[in-house]
């Protein structure tokens, strides 16, 4: 048993547990809250170094063996994102020290903080589709307590959107999962895999991917199911929507990747070539809201929403170079989303309003904001070689490679709107006459200044230092590519 595997996903629950004794002890609950992710970041590498020199990790609980026991699986997938998602909560937490208030902390946000890793690990690591709803229940619970904390008018108005929305997905989650079930008769993914190959009924198993998309797609904001996101994120406080943004929507391109690259690899005419129409409506439609909005958080969101399409364009495309590209912006996605928001939210800090239009030359009062937001922003856009470059000139080889031109040129496309949108905020917030600030703390200003900028400066490396990443990559990428070596790890090599 390796046991490196479910430690970032125990490790986080059990503290959440402890947590919820230690209310009122908000300085208690932040150390413990920063050992804990410290210490599932640690053991995250570890698995993930395993995984490169000793391959593919299994854990069967209980004494049956796959496929019939519960399994957690490490690839070079999951255990990336995994240790991405420890260190991101990490920095996020503790950019929140001097953003969200003792009286949010004082109401189990640091718990709720905790259970959210500990669903996104899970959901990350389950080799189990039923259990894939498990730990998606585990975040989705947490992400409704962290959405209305502090009560606000707006936060219970789009929570309200946010539960409802979520329970419908969840639902249709559990009936296609049960239909799944009643047709190749196992929840275990790697068996699932192999009985879908063995079954003669194409059309049923069409249908359950597309239910699939559906659910997972509400999930992580796919056209047309990402209406809920741009409110429902933007009521939430700052660190949280960081979090959010970072993580959640991932979660489900996740499950979609995991499914259409190992489930649903028998009808590649309809399922794919659907994925990628649906994806690249989606960069469509993010583009238009990352343009026709003046609110810092609406733009940053709706970018959220491009990248969405970004990467499952590269996953319909079910070749191993535009695999690679979306694992390698996917990454990417999740560091400079983290950091955009931590600095979006320092600039509503310093300005008193997230609209566009009322800020203006804060570059003569806090030039170091602006010279990290530029960065930052060039970082999203992917300008080399910053950690967006990779991934995306990947996918567009990949693109191209599947003859899919069409779809890869408005991949291109987006880049300058993302540049535009980016740049635009530059604009308006640091040049200009300066506009009314709010009173400061300095040293506050500090503190939330520098967790951000420690995850500007991570993205820079990241993109700079791709070449060493590039072998988890290119092991992720053969994992997605080769269905074939998940199965026999799992069904095989598991203990």
């Amino acid at each position: 048993m390796n046991n490196f595997l479910i430690y970032p996903i125990i490790i986080p629950f059990f503290f959440a547990i402890v947590l919820i004794f230690m209310q009122r002890k908000v300085v208690l609950q932040r150390v413990i809250t920063l050992s804990a992710l410290a210490i599932s970041a640690i053991c995250a590498f570890i698995l993930l170094l395993q995984v490169e020199r000793e391959g593919i990790q299994t854990v069967t609980f209980g004494n049956w063996p796959a496929p019939f026991g519960i399994t957690m699986v490490a690839d070079s997938v999951s255990s990336l994102l995994v240790l991405t998602t420890a260190v991101l909560v990490f920095f996020i937490v503790w950019f929140g020290f001097g953003m969200i208030g003792k009286a949010r902390e004082q109401h189990f946000y640091y718990p709720g903080i905790l259970m959210i890793t500990t669903g996104v690990s899970g959901a990350f690591t389950t080799g189990d589709i039923f259990n894939l709803f498990v730990f998606f229940e585990v975040l989705l619970i947490a992400s409704y307590l962290l959405i209305v904390l502090g009560g606000e008018r707006l936060q219970l108005r789009e929570s309200f959107k946010y539960i409802l929305i979520n329970v419908i997905s969840s639902s249709l989650f559990v009936i296609t999962v049960a239909f799944l079930y009643s047709v190749v008769g196992t929840l275990n993914m790697a068996d699932i895999s192999d009985k879908i190959k063995e079954i003669n009924q194409p059309g049923i198993v069409t249908t359950i991917a597309v239910l699939f998309l559906m659910v997972f797609g509400l999930k992580g904001a796919i056209f047309p199911l990402y209406f809920w996101l741009p409110s429902s994120y933007a009521a939430a406080p700052i660190p949280v929507l960081a979090l959010f943004g970072a993580l959640l929507t991932k979660v489900g391109i996740y499950a979609i990747t995991r499914t259409y690259t190992l489930f649903f690899v028998h009808d590649l005419s309809y399922t794919h070539e659907l994925l990628m129409i649906l994806s690249v409506i989606t960069v469509v439609i993010g583009c238009i809201g990352a343009l026709a909005h003046f609110d810092l958080k609406q733009i940053i969101i709706y970018n959220i929403v491009i990248a969405v399409g970004v990467i499952l364009f590269a996953v319909a495309q079910l070749n191993e170079v535009a695999l690679m590209g979306a694992m390698f912006y996917l990454i990417h996605d999740m560091i400079i989303k983290a950091a955009l928001f931590m600095i979006i939210g320092i600039i509503i800090f310093i300005t008193g309003t997230s609209n566009l239009r009322k800020m203006g030359g804060l570059m003569q009062t806090y030039p170091a904001l602006g010279w990290f937001y530029l960065i930052a922003a060039f970082g999203l856009v992917g300008i080399p070689p910053l950690s967006g470059f990779v991934g995306k000139l990947l996918i567009i080889q990949g693109g191209f490679a599947a003859d899919n031109i069409i779809g890869t040129i408005i991949i291109i496309a987006s880049s300058l709107v993302v540049l535009l949108s980016a740049i635009r905020i530059f604009i308006y917030a640091f040049w200009g006459g300066v506009q009314p600030i709010q009173q400061i703390d300095r040293s506050r200003y500090v503190k939330l200044f520098i967790s951000a900028a420690v995850l500007v400066l991570l993205s820079v490396a990241y993109g700079v230092g791709s070449e060493w990443i590039m072998p988890f990559m290119e092991d992720a990428a053969n994992v997605l590519a080769n269905p074939s070596v998940y199965v026999e790890a799992v069904l095989k090599g598991g203990n």
